[in-house]
């Protein structure tokens, strides 16, 4: 008898996002090629040097993150590296120090600790956003903020 053939791909690599579901708890370390969104809760890693992490409304992440792109809607303890941009969304908040290139950081949102634009993983990329103009000259800068908006 053959075995039942699956419509899943073998891999998605080039392009699909994979997704933690909130009900799920890791503790360890996520590494892989592909974006992820979490919607559940992390204690560890996650390293995603060239990927999207989205962390949902939901989620609960208490970890030290590597993306090129990290957005958060939800709640992070840890340091934050992204090789792009790090955006925090109005009800997202992260506790931990944030390295990259870009950063939006919207009204509502909570933030404690520092940031550090840092130019020289993005050489490539000339449309540095104009509402953090006071970082434009140095290749790298330092902030300390902590930071919550309210209505």
């Amino acid at each position: 008898m053959a075995p039942l053939e699956t419509n899943y791909p073998s891999t998605t690599s080039s392009g699909g996002t994979a997704r933690l579901g909130g009900s799920l708890h890791v503790k360890g370390e996520i590494t892989g090629n592909e974006d992820l969104h979490v919607d559940g809760s992390v204690e560890g890693l996650i390293q995603l040097e060239d990927r999207k992490l989205t962390v949902g409304a939901s989620a609960k992440v208490t970890a030290d993150i590597i993306a090129r792109e990290v957005v958060v809607y939800g709640n992070v303890k840890g340091n934050l590296r992204a090789r792009d941009r790090i955006e925090i969304k109005k009800d997202g908040s992260v506790v931990g120090d944030l390295t990259t290139a870009r950063i939006m950081i919207e009204d509502g949102a909570y933030f404690k600790g520092s940031i550090e634009i840092d130019k020289t993983g993005d050489a490539s990329d000339n449309s540095y956003e104009k509402s953090s103009a006071s970082y434009s000259k140095p290749t790298r800068s330092t902030a300390t903020a902590s930071t919550t908006a309210s209505d």
